[in-house]
């Protein structure tokens, strides 16, 4: 018996060693490039530049369902993402303000893409948000076809740098991805030459480029800054405004309680509506889901404002 054992140990020691030898090997965890994006936007922009390549690993940092981070906290979970990603997106000029110098502390080695860099034509921010340069830019690029296109450009070639790999499929992804967002583009900005009253409200200043692209006017917005509800005496003189302006209608967003918006839209006697900018989402939401939300938004303002 003590003779027997240490030869069945051995035995079962080579078939192990063997077995192992022939067994396929997982790709290596340092093969694939781990892509975190801040918010639900351009998280659905860099799910459809990523299809048909394998070794790209993408995570969402604020929550699908949160909307634009005015007044998002870092959290540890965020610390452990932003630690093992390769790559991050941000939308920069200055949503992300809960980011800075705890990049550098978290992962010292991250690569930073900025989805608006370059980007020309910006319109003023009414919302108070300003990025590292101290500029005050609108950051809602996102709820905006055409502008949607050019952050997934600048996206592509971000993700072509990091990755290149995959660099060939990015571009290509890239660019028909841009070709769909322009198309829609296109409609949304025929169906504004259509509307019979082309003055809105809104409630904050999330679809200035929307407006800008499709031919609207934005005449007031019910929040000043996101997320402070005017007081009584601001709402009389909205109203007022409102009434003089002849305003077609108030669109108030999904990410917001819609109280405020429709108490002024009735004292003001006009529709309201929600239109929906994109800010969040379901977070596997189907590849044309921006598309799909924007294509209802055309039927909204439509019904709202009338066409000719």
């Amino acid at each position: 018996m003590p003779i027997v054992r240490p030869r069945l140990l051995l035995w079962l020691f080579c078939c192990c060693l063997v077995l192992s030898l022939h067994q396929p090997h997982a790709p290596a965890a340092e093969n694939k490039v781990r892509i975190l994006v801040t918010t639900f936007p351009l998280y659905q922009i860099v799910r459809n530049l990523s299809q048909g390549i394998e070794d790209a690993e993408i995570d969402l940092m604020i929550p699908a369902e949160m909307g634009c981070p005015h007044d998002y906290a870092l959290t540890p979970q965020d610390m452990r993402k932003l630690a093992r990603a390769d790559l991050l997106i941000v939308n920069g000029l200055g949503l992300e303000e809960f980011l800075g110098a705890p990049i550098a502390k978290a992962n010292p080695r991250l690569q930073v893409v900025d989805s608006s860099r370059g980007i020309g034509q910006l319109l003023d921010d009414v919302d108070g948000e300003h990025d590292q340069a101290g500029h005050g830019s609108n950051p809602h690029l996102f709820a905006s076809p055409r502008m949607t296109a050019l952050l997934a450009a600048n996206i592509g070639e971000g993700l072509a740098r990091a990755h290149p790999a995959g660099a060939a499929r990015y571009a290509a992804n890239a660019r028909a991805y841009g070709q769909r967002l322009n198309r829609l583009a296109d409609d949304m900005a025929a169906l504004g030459k259509r509307l019979v009253n082309n003055r809105i409200v809104t409630q904050h200043g999330v679809f200035d480029y929307l407006a800008r692209d499709m031919g609207l006017e934005v005449v007031e917005v019910v929040q000043a800054h996101s997320g402070q509800n005017p007081s009584a005496a601001e709402i009389l003189n909205l109203v007022a405004a409102i009434k003089a302006k002849k305003a077609g209608a108030l669109f108030t967003e999904p990410q917001y309680p819609e109280a405020i918006g429709a108490t002024v839209a009735r004292e003001a006697g006009i529709v309201a509506a929600r239109l929906d900018p994109v800010a969040n989402g379901p977070e596997q939401a189907p590849l044309d889901y921006y598309e799909q939300v924007m294509r209802r938004n055309m039927t909204i303002l439509e019904q709202t404002l009338g066409s000719h």
